[in-house]
């Protein structure tokens, strides 16, 4: 298996503007989260998908604004990060083995790996690289990030496919990854498209 893609959080509550948790200005990687999906989707790149899947009075609500409330709007994953193709996992229940798609896994934490099913399914598999994108840089996808790294995955991040809520916390994060050994690239760098867009 040469790459998986890890794709954190992109729901409608973080990225669109009308979002419950919205982080400002991270509508404008949807269209590299799309040609990723599509990259994805021709080479038949595996994707993991982490979706947070809240109780309507999750214990993190005293911490953040009530967001991705299971079954509601807020909680759907953006339609350019989706393939035809997907298989869900709800909190509790473990992942499969082997999966062919995308694998949808839900969370109730900022920390994927605090949720057992997601931890034993990182940990067993061996993949080339990890690529990992999504929001937000400085909490959900760093706790992605350095919770591979602590497991000794090769990791690519894509920095123009993950957004921040604080921009001046992006520098030392990135470089710190740098120095553990991980892979920054642009989503161009990936899918052999031409980037669109700014970020």
């Amino acid at each position: 298996m040469k790459q998986i893609f890890l794709d954190v959080d992109t729901q409608a509550d973080f990225l669109y503007p009308t979002g419950a948790l919205v982080v400002p200005g991270a509508v404008s990687i949807l269209p590299r989260l799309a040609a990723l999906t599509r990259y994805a989707a021709e080479q038949s790149v595996p994707i993991i998908s982490t979706v947070d899947a809240h109780l309507e009075n999750d214990p993190e609500f005293a911490e953040y604004p009530a967001h991705c409330v299971a079954g509601t709007l807020g909680a759907m994953k953006a339609p350019e990060t989706l393939l035809p193709k997907s298989a869900r996992v709800a909190i509790g229940e473990a992942a499969p083995d082997a999966w062919v798609g995308q694998l949808i896994l839900e969370k109730r934490s900022v920390d994927m790996f605090t949720q057992p099913s997601i931890a034993a399914l990182l940990e067993r598999l061996e993949p080339e690289c990890f690529v990992v994108y999504g929001v937000v840089t400085e909490i959900c996808v760093m706790n992605a990030v350095d919770g591979l790294l602590r497991l000794g995955k090769p990791v690519a991040v894509v920095s123009d496919a993950v957004h921040p809520l604080e921009a001046s916390k992006t520098p030392d994060l990135l470089h710190r990854w740098r120095a553990a050994g991980c892979s920054i690239v642009k989503a161009a760098e990936i899918t052999g498209e031409n980037g669109n867009g700014s970020n």
